[in-house]
């Protein structure tokens, strides 16, 4: 059994203060013996990397009723992880295997999830997300979303929506911002009818405001406004700087209040 303590994890049978945790050089001398046929490297390389399985299940404590089990699937992703490494890559293995980690478990929660989604989104969210890791192993980095609508064919919005319907839901209580000061919950963010009004002039004018942006700047209000990704995801996503996202996303909220003021 597994218990999730504030500040300690604990694995009947398992005292995991005692999981050793293996050093990058140690992890390259046993890939290399892995590579050579050493079957044995494998479970000393799954062994010095439970801890990071564990880490990963500290956030969803909350979210399953049997941390038996998905400690198991996040191990099905670590072993994963560890067959398919490249050291040619030159990247770091926890870098590598923590979204394949992440991925087992996210599939585990959505395939036992009460919600009821559209067969047609959830195949669809299944091939950007086989594409994805598929591209990860291989290349040992993520593809963008408009180059995942490339590969299947499909609008890159289609992508957008498919990936986002697959989330984790959230409670209306998650609180979501925080600056020192009082705490911001999802709830008080959400349009409440009594006080909903109907200034259609002004949506008009934001909508065509979006409209006249460059595209890097409609791309970026676009997806941290409407789709709630990190300057860091979108950074990532377009390849350019955190800094950069930062700017442009400033520059595109300054010209959009030029238009509608």
């Amino acid at each position: 059994m597994i218990i999730i303590a504030k500040h300690k994890v604990e694995i009947t049978g398992i005292n995991t203060s005692d999981i050793k945790v293996l050093t990058d050089k140690e992890k390259k001398e046993l890939f290399i013996r892995l590579k050579n046929g050493d079957k044995k490297a494998r479970d000393f390389l799954a062994e010095g990397n439970l801890k990071l399985v564990l880490s990963i299940l500290r956030k969803y404590q909350n979210r399953c009723d049997n941390m038996d089990d998905l400690f198991q699937i996040g191990c099905v992703g670590l072993m994963k992880a560890i067959d398919n490494f490249d050291l040619s890559h030159g990247v770091k293995f926890s870098t590598y295997a923590v979204p394949l980690i992440l991925g087992e478990i996210r599939r585990y929660l959505r395939d036992n999830s009460n919600l009821r989604i559209s067969r047609s989104i959830k195949d669809l969210a299944y091939k950007i997300l086989k594409t994805k890791e598929e591209y990860f192993m291989d290349k040992g980095k993520e593809l963008s979303n408009e180059e995942v609508a490339k590969k299947l064919g499909v609008e890159e919005i289609d992508v957008i929506v498919a990936l986002d319907a697959m989330r984790d839901p959230i409670s209306m209580f998650e609180p979501i911002y925080n600056n020192g000061g009082d705490t911001i919950y999802l709830e008080d963010q959400l349009e409440n009818d009594k006080e909903k009004t109907s200034n259609w002039d002004i949506t008009i004018s934001l909508n065509d405001a979006i409209d006249e942006l460059k595209e890097k700047e409609r791309k970026i209000i676009t997806e941290r406004f409407l789709i709630g990704k990190t300057q860091m995801e979108i950074a990532e996503e377009i390849g350019i700087s955190q800094a950069q996202v930062s700017r442009l996303e400033k520059g595109g909220i300054e010209n959009i209040k030029r238009r509608i003021m």
